[in-house]
């Protein structure tokens, strides 16, 4: 008999992020439609940036090249769709390189960073660059973001924020484009609802319940205002494909039941009560950073002595 593992797959590293790199091209294309040739320079930028860092670290350090494993073109991809298309070229490429460099390989390569290396990058630009990460320009318009507009009571149009026909960044509007994304990950077996299911559900009741007390002209559990948050902003985005990563998620289905939860409750809490009208990339990041402990608390006990019977 032949040495372990015994059970072998033809899964790859390489066959999941090329799925992913897959589905996230409709929300691509829809936003390089949107927001135009600008879009697609920056989406060309962080991912041409992602890629080329990780090929030349792993060259100077003597390592295998893995750029055929297409994580770091995930990555860059990733990045540039939670960037403003009308952020400069080159905040891009320094996102690219701080998204592979800092948080992937100083740790250790793929499967050794403790955080999403997509957001990690996003919010190291929105700190050292805050102008220029919260600018949006829509049809030659600079203006808020229909989320900023909901945050400050004001109406806003569902149906737009559904079809994607909003500022924002340049992957986020897009609802039925990131569902069409989703739906091919479900469908290829790379992700499953427990995650995104948990998270969404969560930050539903938590906006039906709370949504009154930081808005008082909205009431408990108001349609309308909850449809508004879940189109609106990095939520379906966020939920669908960086809470979902492999690396920085919980294996167990406890574990993620209540990482789910904790990502719900956190993005709440960002979103009504904080600064800012956007909370999903530090919710995400914070959670990244809690989920050795609950991987800790939630794993299964060992069955027979000692354990469970």
């Amino acid at each position: 008999m032949s040495s372990s593992p015994h059970i072998r797959s033809k899964v790859t590293s390489g066959n999941i992020m090329l799925y992913v790199t897959i589905a996230l091209l409709p929300a691509s294309a829809f936003g390089v439609w949107n927001f135009g040739l600008s879009a697609l320079i920056m989406l060309i930028c962080t991912t041409a940036s992602a890629v080329l860092t990780e090929y030349i670290y792993e060259k100077l350090m003597h390592k295998k090249i893995t750029i055929n494993d297409w994580s770091a073109v995930v990555t860059g991809l990733l990045l540039g769709l939670n960037m403003p298309a009308s952020a400069p070229w080159w905040m891009g490429v320094l996102g690219g390189i701080f998204a592979i460099l800092i948080v992937k390989q100083l740790f250790g390569g793929l499967g050794q960073n403790f955080m999403n290396p997509a957001l990690g990058a996003r919010c190291f630009l929105l700190i050292s660059f805050t102008s220029q990460m919260t600018t949006f320009i829509y049809d030659g318009v600079s203006g808020p973001t229909p989320l900023a507009n909901l945050k400050a009571g004001e109406a806003v149009n569902s149906m737009d924020m559904l079809i994607g026909t909003i500022p924002g960044t340049i992957g986020e509007t897009s609802v039925i484009a990131i569902i069409i994304g989703a739906i091919f990950l479900i469908l290829m077996g790379v992700i499953d609802l427990r995650i995104p299911g948990t998270y969404i559900v969560t930050f539903v009741i938590f906006i039906g319940i709370f949504g009154h007390f930081a808005n008082p002209d909205v009431g408990f559990f108001d349609p309308q205002y909850i449809t508004a948050h879940l189109c609106g902003g990095g939520l379906m985005l966020g939920a669908w494909f960086m809470a979902t990563d492999y690396v920085t998620s919980p294996i167990t289905k406890k574990g993620q039941i209540v990482y789910g939860m904790l990502l719900g409750i956190l993005t709440g809490l960002f979103r009504l009560f904080g600064g800012s009208a956007e909370g999903v990339s530090y919710a995400i990041i914070i959670s990244n950073l809690l989920v050795p402990l609950i991987e800790r608390v939630t794993l299964p006990k060992p069955f027979g002595k000692g354990g469970e019977k």
